[in-house]
């Protein structure tokens, strides 16, 4: 079911579950949907041209119905390309778009989109009003403070103050500049210090827009603390190499009262999703290479993790071993 105004992204948006290329599919979406029923989240980036001129649009838009709320972020350049990829968003039944102008992969910011873009916010503008003009759903943006030399603190606001004229709802921002020329996407994670001095600045500045904060956030406190400062978090890495690290979500950021989630408690819920997923003949490792993330911290965790990678990747997991591994994880408390 899409938003409605009374459901609107202002309801839904104080913790979100970042994008990540590689990482964010539908199988890590449904073991994060297990984890919160309330955070957003977000699909991979998709390329709207390749979904556009796709055969097998069903592989970019596909997801389970389980995963709502969900964002399917879009990278591109072409108003009229991304018209058409926002009609079909809402018709595949998502809650929000989110255009991708943070992105700093060099095979992204040869297409001329991704951080890129952030050097000509007229072009963003025009972007933005073509995936609003198309569609009813919220469209939001996901952007870093700066890129290589163009950086400064009047730009930054002068860019997001015309891509809100143009219809963006949400500011994801990610607290560090972006250099295209010298390093890679790994490196623009970590290397570029974070300022989120300059996205309280942006905040204080533009108190009716709404700015959610993005990078170097690793556990719920730091998440609750930022949101006394923005309107919302958004989670990346840290929640994908430690989910289970977030498994109190709900209670702590949403106020719902929640019974605590263990490894063994998600995993046994994941069962008939994986069983759907092997019986329409796909790969358990498609699954199993996010579900072992979730254990971590106990006396053979690493054997655990190796006896379910091995036989996934040769395809040799079996729900009843998978069981039975699990069972072990709940007998130990986990």
């Amino acid at each position: 079911m899409s938003l409605t105004q009374s459901n609107s992204i202002k309801n839904i948006h104080k913790l979100s579950i970042a994008p990540m290329m590689d990482c964010t599919d539908k199988h890590f979406r449904m073991i994060m949907r297990k984890i919160s029923t309330e955070a957003l989240l977000y699909t991979e980036m998709i390329v709207a041209q390749s979904l556009v001129y796709s055969n097998k649009k069903e592989k970019f838009l596909d997801f389970n119905n389980e995963e709502h709320p969900i964002s399917i972020q879009f990278g591109g350049d072409d108003p009229e390309i991304l018209k058409e990829a926002a009609r079909m968003a809402e018709d595949w039944g998502y809650d929000e778009i989110n255009f991708n102008v943070g992105c700093p992969s060099p095979r992204v910011c040869s297409g001329n989109f991704g951080a890129s873009l952030m050097k000509d916010p007229e072009k963003v503008a025009k972007c933005i009003e073509s995936l609003k003009n198309s569609c009813s759903l919220p469209v939001t943006i996901k952007h870093r403070i700066g890129v290589d030399n163009d950086y400064s603190f009047i730009n930054l606001n002068n860019f997001v103050r015309h891509v809100a004229n143009a219809g963006a709802e949400r500011f994801t921002v990610h607290a560090r500049k972006a250099i295209l020329k010298g390093l890679n996407p790994k490196q623009n994670r970590t290397i570029p210090p974070l300022e989120y001095d300059v996205v309280k600045k942006l905040k204080k500045l533009n108190p009716k827009l709404l700015i959610e904060i993005n990078g170097g956030l690793t556990t719920i406190d730091e998440s609750l603390e930022a949101l006394n400062h923005f309107d919302g978090v958004m989670i990346g890495r840290s929640v994908y190499k430690h989910p289970l690290r977030w498994s109190e979500i709900d209670q702590k950021v949403y106020g719902i009262n929640a019974k605590s989630k263990t490894a063994s408690n998600i995993i046994f819920s994941l069962i008939p999703y994986i069983e759907r997923h092997l019986s329409n003949g796909g790969n358990s490792w498609d699954i199993c290479k996010h579900l072992i993330n979730l254990v971590e911290g106990i006396p053979k965790a690493k054997i655990w993790r190796n006896q379910i990678s091995n036989k996934s990747i040769k395809q040799k997991l079996e729900i009843e071993y998978l069981i039975e591994l699990t069972t072990w994880l709940e007998k130990m408390g986990y």
